[in-house]
């Protein structure tokens, strides 16, 4: 059950429902459609992986569960429980950075849920924010320009962000591109983290060796649902592979129907 209305034991949440439930979605660009006819359950607790080729509507699909996109088609439904508990890191790129701004109050906007009641900063937020930049190997960066860091601290500066928004359900969009591995390892610990912490955990990932090592759940996009479940059961049907190019999903058939689906619903 969730933090606010259900029960834990000895830590660990008892996660029994749906945190996100998408129901015959499809989102459109204009004329153009970026992912049709999606059904999916994401449980609580859950860490899951979204796969597929580019242009599949990864981000789409994201964008979407975050409510930056309204479906065309279909509905989208968050645990009344997580309302207003979502976080959404989206791809470094669509980010622009190049305003003054330095660290610590950039990691700081991560409070505006809370500023909205206490009215501004106070010192305890400012702790709590040194030490999320620590958490991710940032210590002593609080006064460095964001315009001034590098891909992968500017990263760990949006993770830092994520660390004290305190979301129950966090979507994140590639956050491991052009990024370092050294990096990348101490960005993973922080994910496994938070599914620790039973929190429902969305990531669009192109790494297949990331997605078999530390993701249980997956969910294979290409326009359309090509398949979900068990991260190591969608390996064995060969719908992840390491020798499979993911454009080879895009059939223009709905073959996906077919596929054998290890569902949590």
């Amino acid at each position: 059950m969730c933090r606010d209305c259900g029960s834990c034991i000895l830590g660990h949440y008892v996660m029994t429902h749906a945190a996100i439930t998408l129901r015959d979605v499809s989102v459109s660009y204009g004329r153009q459609q970026g992912i049709h006819d999606i059904s999916a359950v994401f449980m609580e607790g859950t860490l899951t992986a979204v796969a597929g080729p580019n242009g599949a509507g990864k981000s789409t699909l994201l964008k979407a569960i975050a409510g930056m996109l309204k479906p065309s088609k279909g509905t989208i439904a968050i645990d009344p429980c997580f309302v207003g508990s979502v976080a959404y890191l989206p791809q470094t790129a669509s980010i622009q950075r190049d305003f003054p701004m330095p660290v610590l109050q950039a990691v700081c906007t991560g409070f505006w849920g809370e500023v909205r009641e206490r009215g501004a900063i106070d010192s305890t937020m400012k702790e709590r924010a040194c030490k999320a930049l620590a958490d991710v190997g940032l210590e002593g960066f609080e006064g460095r320009q964001v315009s001034a860091l590098s891909g992968g601290q500017f990263q760990r500066v949006l993770f830092a962000r994520l660390l004290l928004t305190d979301a129950r359900i966090i979507l994140l969009d590639e956050p491991f591109t052009a990024i370092d591995g050294e990096t990348t390892a101490k960005l993973i610990q922080i994910i496994l983290e938070w599914h620790r912490q039973g929190r429902t955990i969305v990531c669009v990932l192109h790494d297949l060796l990331l997605i078999r090592k530390y993701f249980p759940e997956s969910f294979v996009l290409a326009g359309k649902c090509m398949g979900r479940g068990h991260t190591h059961a969608l390996f064995e049907q060969k719908l992840l592979s390491y020798d499979l190019d993911m454009a080879e999903l895009y059939t223009g058939e709905d073959n996906h129907e077919h596929l054998h689906h290890h569902d949590h619903n």
